[in-house]
């Protein structure tokens, strides 16, 4: 840790009651744009590629993958650009490039045209690592914890109405939830142009330089840090078992249960319904009460009990049922967040932000691989559908590692 920054002080005089409303806003429009177009993203692949499910899956991981791979590179490089130039004009920009990316996914003829509308969206899908960099910036590291958990609270929102209104609007034509996205996304931009305060002073920046803002720099960053090391990890293994959710979701909804396009987005609604509960309402709470690795722990144990109750439902309802258990790993992020941000100072939150990025994307690399791969062999050896739980178990077993490693952390961990 630089000692020339002292990593509790507010870098900004933006008033953090007046900026994370703002932020708020703009992470929920950009996450209300990208949930529309989740329950018919693989219905419309499904239908380039001729109808065929488990072709329809394979070709899906393969957007998966791409969307990584282009965050992998371009993640670090965005967060060090905030650190260079502000938060400000790296929201703006990724703003409007995910807006006319969305244009360009609604005209594609093809699943080609339609891979290469993903490849620019992971380019540009940067606001929410640089979201995360100026709550950071606003916030003191106290209370950081709490302004993740609101954070957090605007992608439970924004993936309640996202999915709702992608399947209603699906069930019109499956292109207009694109055109809808690319409405919300460029109106997100306008919104930040006019409103968004910069929450970086001139002062606090630093140059930008490409050993830090590649992906092999950042990691070395990343691990050079015993603490935030381990803290790393832990986050690595919740984003990829979180994929199966991404990935798999929908396709197995479909398969198991017979469900449309509507009651995918419902389904999806309800996720978001309880992300928003814990993360907007229960956070701050227990912030009061229990540390921030408690939490952590908590999260993780709510996640691997919801993952097996996803992967065996021998129906609908209970798979329904399982959501409010998943519910639970809401607490996960803004725990992770507050004892990853205490690691490092002020002019270092970019460039955290950009190399966890980057390390979740590895985790996007893996993820859609793994899971639509375990999902299509099912469905490839006629199993039974019990069997296509799969994904969610290896999900399950992947969460549990987390525990393990995290129980170390937890009981060396101190308040910095």
């Amino acid at each position: 840790m630089s000692d020339s920054i002292d990593p509790d002080s507010n870098p900004t005089k933006t008033n953090p009651r007046s900026a994370l409303p703002f932020i708020f806003v703009t992470v929920l429009l950009d996450v209300l744009s990208f949930g529309i177009i989740i329950p018919v993203l693989p219905n419309l692949l499904k239908q380039m590629v001729g109808g065929d499910a488990a072709i329809a899956a394979s070709y899906y991981g393969l957007f998966g993958t791409t969307w990584a791979v282009a965050q992998f590179f371009c993640a670090p490089i965005l967060g060090s650009l905030s650190d260079r130039f502000g938060r400000r004009p790296v929201l703006l920009l990724s703003c409007l490039g995910l807006g006319l990316d969305y244009i360009l996914m609604a005209l594609a003829p093809t699943w080609q045209w339609l891979w290469l509308g993903r490849l620019l969206s992971g380019i540009t899908a940067a606001s929410f690592a640089t979201a995360g960099a100026y709550v950071a910036d606003v916030t003191p590291p106290e209370k950081r914890a709490a302004s993740y958990g609101i954070f957090g609270a605007a992608f439970g929102l924004g993936f309640i109405l996202g999915p709702a209104l992608g399947g209603i609007l699906g069930s019109i034509h499956l292109r207009l939830p694109f055109w809808v996205s690319a409405a919300l996304a460029l109106a997100n931009a306008a919104y930040g142009f006019w409103i968004l305060p910069e929450s970086l002073p001139p002062e606090k920046r630093r140059n930008f330089s490409w050993s830090r803002a590649n992906p092999i720099g950042t990691w070395k960053f990343l691990f050079s840090i015993p603490s935030l090391s381990r803290l790393a990890l832990i986050g690595f293994l919740y984003q990829l078992a979180h994929q199966v959710l991404q990935n798999v979701f929908v396709l197995y909804t479909q398969y198991r249960y017979d469900w449309k396009e509507r009651e995918v987005g419902l389904a999806l609604a309800a996720v978001g319904v309880g992300s928003v509960v814990v993360q907007g309402f229960l956070v701050r709470r227990m912030m009061a009460r229990f540390n921030e690795p408690m939490l952590l722990l908590t999260a993780l144990a709510f996640g691997v009990a919801g993952m097996l109750l996803f992967g065996t439902a021998p129906n609908a309802w209970w798979f329904l049922l399982a959501i409010p258990v998943m519910a639970g790993m809401g607490f996960f992020m803004p725990a992770l967040q507050g004892m990853m941000t205490r690691q490092v100072d002020v002019q270092q939150q970019g460039q955290l932000q950009g190399a966890t990025g980057a390390l979740h994307s590895v985790a996007g690399l893996i993820g859609p691989i793994l899971f639509t791969s375990l999902f299509a062999a099912v469905l490839e050896r006629g199993a039974a559908p019990f069997w296509s739980g799969l994904p969610f178990w290896a999900a399950a077993f992947l969460l549990l590692l987390g525990i393990v490693v995290a129980l170390p952390a937890a009981r060396s961990y101190r308040d910095s």
